[in-house]
This record gives C-alpha cells, sequence and structure tokens, in this order.
C-alpha cells in the first residue's frame, strides 16, 4: 500500500496592489493567521507581493526592485519563524533589460527558496510586462508531491496532465481575475474549468485570486472529484484550511483508463475486427 502523506493547506486572499508594503501587510498578517491555524503551507495569489504588471504596475521603469528584494527576504524569515512552507507570487527580476517572470517562489520552513515556477503561458497583455517561463517544477511537502501554476495556464491541459506524469498530488495554482468592472466570464468558467482539471488528472487544487474589487471569483480548494470543497467570500482577505489526505479515496471515473490514455491509447476495452465496424457509412 502506498504510503499516506496528509497536507494542512491555507489558502490566502487580500486586494494585490502595486503598493508593496501594503502588499506585505496582508502577506505577513496572513502568514500569522496560517501559523494560528496550524497549517503546513501557505498559498498566495498571482503576484501577490509585487503587484500585476499591467493592471497594478504600469511600467517596470523605476519599479523599486531593491524593496521587493527585501521584503521577499523578510517574508522568507518569518517562514523560518513560523516553520511554514509559503507558496508567494511575485515578480522575478532578470538582468539587462529582459522582462522579469511572473513568478511563484517555494519558501521551505527554513526560511529558503528552494524553486520558483516561471508563469509559462502570459497572456499577449503579459507578453509586454513578462518573460515566460519554460518549466514545471515539482516539490514534496510533507510527503506529498506538488505542482505549480499560474492563471493563464488554466487554459492548457497539456500542463496538468504532464504534472500527473511527473507524479504530483496537488497542484497550487495562484490567479489574479481581479479588479474587473463586473461579474465577467471569468465569474462563470473558472470553477468549472479548475473542476474539470482536478477531476480528470485526479489532483487536489488550491486555486486562489486577488480579492480586489470586482473579484471575478472567489478563492477555492478542490477535490480529486472535482468537487469544491470550501471558498473564501468574494471581495474580502481571508484565509481557509484544507486538507490533503493521500490515504483518502475519491469517485475517480477516468481511473481505469487514465495511464493508458496518457500512453496514447484512447479507448477502453479490446477493439474488434469486424467490415461493419469499418464501413461507416452504412446502416
Amino acid at each position: 500500500m502506498a504510503n499516506k502523506s496528509v497536507l494542512q493547506i491555507a489558502t490566502a486572499q487580500f486586494p494585490v496592489s502595486g503598493d508593496i508594503t501594503r502588499n506585505t501587510k496582508y502577506v505577513r498578517e496572513q502568514v500569522v493567521k496560517a501559523a494560528e491555524m496550524d497549517a503546513d503551507v501557505l498559498h498566495f495569489s498571482e503576484t501577490a507581493l509585487s503587484g500585476y504588471a499591467g493592471v497594478d504596475v504600469e511600467t517596470w521603469k523605476g519599479y523599486d526592485w531593491e524593496r521587493l528584494r527585501d521584503e521577499t527576504a523578510g517574508i522568507c524569515a518569518l517562514a523560518r519563524e513560523h516553520k511554514l512552507w509559503i507558496i508567494l507570487g511575485s515578480s522575478h527580476r532578470l538582468s539587462g533589460k529582459r522582462l522579469p517572470h511572473n513568478s511563484l517562489y517555494v519558501i521551505d520552513p527554513r526560511g529558503r527558496v528552494v524553486e520558483r515556477y516561471d508563469k509559462c503561458f502570459c497572456t499577449g497583455g503579459d507578453l509586454k510586462h513578462y518573460s515566460p517561463g519554460n518549466h514545471l517544477p515539482t516539490v514534496r511537502i510533507r510527503g506529498v508531491q506538488c505542482g505549480f501554476l499560474i492563471c493563464y495556464d488554466v487554459r492548457f491541459p497539456e500542463l496538468y496532465r504532464k504534472y500527473k506524469q511527473l507524479g504530483v498530488q496537488c497542484i497550487f495554482h495562484s490567479f489574479y481575475n481581479a479588479r474587473k468592472d463586473s461579474r465577467n466570464i471569468h465569474s462563470v468558467i473558472m470553477p468549472p474549468t479548475l473542476q474539470a482539471r482536478a477531476a480528470s488528472n485526479y489532483l487536489w487544487i488550491s486555486a486562489n485570486n486577488s480579492s480586489a474589487h470586482y473579484q471575478s471569483w472567489p478563492s477555492c480548494f478542490i477535490t480529486p472529484d472535482g468537487r469544491i470543497q470550501q471558498s473564501l467570500p468574494l471581495h474580502r482577505s481571508g484565509v481557509m484550511l484544507n486538507t490533503v489526505d493521500t490515504g483518502q479515496r475519491f469517485y475517480d471515473a477516468a481511473g481505469p483508463y487514465r495511464e493508458r490514455a496518457m500512453k496514447g491509447t484512447l479507448h477502453s476495452g479490446r477493439l474488434i475486427k469486424d467490415p461493419r465496424s469499418d464501413d461507416r457509412t452504412c446502416i
């Protein structure tokens, strides 16, 4: 029998802005909250610390990268103080005039950045401000194999399938579908899209979003059967705690045939040879 692992995930949201100091205040408060909840890992939304370029940050010209670096180091120290894993959305500066990455820093309980995910699929608007990434990192947290994605990546089921092939059990997917005029198409399609990704691949998903008004959809936590286990309220900062228990079993309709489908056998059972099967115009 496979080893059973339990991971307590705190999923956070707050109104991300272009003010690094303000964002840091929310992050620090929610780190303390997650520690009080006995969480193992705290998950923040896309660009939670830096602000989202094209919305919160108009241009990188004059951006205070040193301040961002200092506050990131401070959050690493806070992870060490509270013995907490932190998945921190931010922007990662590159050399020279190259555009930064839109990233998730994976900070361990010793306060070390042990991995970084860089948003692979940037939207057309993103590409005016960010350089795309090219890797799908995995990190084992308390025995649970974890993967990481950002916002627009959800449109590409191939990323979820690749993570499944890498043995990932839980995805931390950070979003920024906020500061809209009103309810919009993201409000309708994002939760069910995430539910389909979870159920098709038998994965837990922690999916969070900036709560800045108008927040298109609330941060949520999804189980491997595609069920939304818990959500946070719209337009309000908050932290929710959910459990990944790899010993727990969920409904998995695709389970018997998923492996063969991923290997290219796109049918169940054994194929037959029959002229009436070959003739697809007969009745």
